[in-house]
């Protein structure tokens, strides 16, 4: 039988040249399921590796009690200060506590691909300490600002995303002029930030708190020893949890209407791949109507041409997913782009096409094959001689 599925397999495929236009419906009809599927996920897939990149274990972010994000928070300076005091915090070489209290607001910048409209972006204030509590920054153009000056560094994905971002450049928010100093990059969704100096921004736009405290937890009890010392501080109603979950904890909405709109255009367009490979191998088998109901009266069984069918499909399926694959690889792998975050502000990222994703695409490249092989197939096995040879 495996000799029989082999010899009738081979002579399917050395005939598809011949039907080369039906075979090209499938390969890329399916090459378009899983190129699209792939780069709704790539992108899903930068996202949230941007978000999950940011921030430590090792660090806790402090904000109002029932804020989801830094923009709904709001501290009071003395808040801000007990919040400092509290336990479970490190000490730094000078032997304050590693904190940093940060303000963030939204400021408006005029997109690249965009002349006309503005989009929102983040303005964070920082301390000092901010530097050192955030180990993968790092400033790849200008220097840093000096405090107590209207001046700004930005990301690396502002500056490729936006215009007047560069360094040496002036941007106008809330009627002050700020000048671009410097360019940093930290590897995650900072580089989507401004940074200025906490206590010019608050001065800038009117703010006399800041928004949130982030801090270096001292060991791994430190954020059990805060949650507890918080607590027991009458004068704080704030919540404490560590920075890496918060982050990674605001790419759920985007996942989930990601993950809903690429199962909806992958299903839609599958339907669309099955019924087209439905027709294509009817037609392949109707062309080898002729040959196939010939080797079925030498003795070759219903089962070898079946499965010679079925691979035949299959291996159309394959050429088309790994087609699929390869374009969006190639065109969207590393791609960069920019989405409203949590904050309302747009956070930059890039595409991200990870062997899972192709994987996936590949999988579903087969599974769509199967279906739209099988029905061909079968008539192939099950119809009689006679009539096969009638029909032609």
């Amino acid at each position: 039988m495996l000799r029989q599925v082999f010899a009738i397999t081979r002579i399917g495929i050395e005939s598809i040249p011949q039907r080369w236009a039906p075979s090209l419906v499938i390969v890329i009809g399916l090459a378009g399921v899983v190129g699209v599927f792939t780069a709704l996920l790539a992108m899903t897939a930068g996202f949230v590796s941007t978000l999950k990149a940011t921030g430590r274990n090792d660090a806790a972010i402090i904000m109002r009690g029932g804020s989801d994000t830094e923009l709904n928070s709001a501290l009071t300076r003395e808040q801000s200060d007990v919040i400092e005091q509290q336990p479970g915090i490190t000490p730094g070489a000078d032997g304050k506590p590693q904190a940093s209290a940060e303000l963030v607001v939204i400021a408006e910048l005029i997109r690249r691909d965009d002349v006309k409209n503005g989009a929102n972006i983040t303005v964070r204030g920082v301390e000092p300490t901010a530097f050192a509590l955030r180990p993968t920054f790092h400033i790849v153009a200008g220097r840093n600002f000096t405090p107590g000056l209207r001046e700004l560094i930005v990301g690396r994905g502002v500056v490729r995303q936006f215009q007047g971002a560069d360094v040496g450049k002036t941007i106008r928010m809330r009627g002050s002029d700020w000048t671009v100093v410097g360019e940093f990059e930290t590897g995650d969704s900072h580089e989507s930030e401004l940074w200025a100096d906490v206590n010019v921004a608050r001065t800038t736009f009117g703010r006399s708190g800041s928004s949130s405290v982030l801090v270096a937890l001292d060991g791994p009890d430190g954020l059990s020893k805060l949650k507890a010392g918080i607590g027991a501080e009458p004068r704080l109603t704030v919540d404490a949890l560590r920075e890496q979950e918060y982050f990674s904890g605001q790419t759920k909405q985007f996942r989930e209407q990601i993950g809903f709109l690429a199962t909806l255009v992958t299903v839609i367009m599958g339907l669309g791949a099955i019924f087209a490979a439905l027709n294509s191998m009817y037609a392949a088998v109707a062309a080898r109507g002729k040959e196939i109901a010939t080797l079925r009266a030498i003795g070759f069984g219903g089962l070898p041409v079946l499965a010679s069918v079925m691979v035949e499909a299959l291996l159309l399926a394959l050429a088309g997913g790994v087609l699929g694959a390869v374009i969006a690889y190639l065109l969207f792998n590393n791609l960069s782009v920019s989405t409203l975050g949590q904050n309302f502000t747009q956070v930059v990222f890039n595409f991200k096409v990870t062997p899972a994703l192709v994987l996936q695409g590949l999988i579903i490249a087969l599974v769509i094959g199967m279906i739209g092989g099988f029905l061909p197939a079968l008539r192939a096995a099950r119809l009689p001689v006679t009539t096969s040879l009638r029909e032609q």
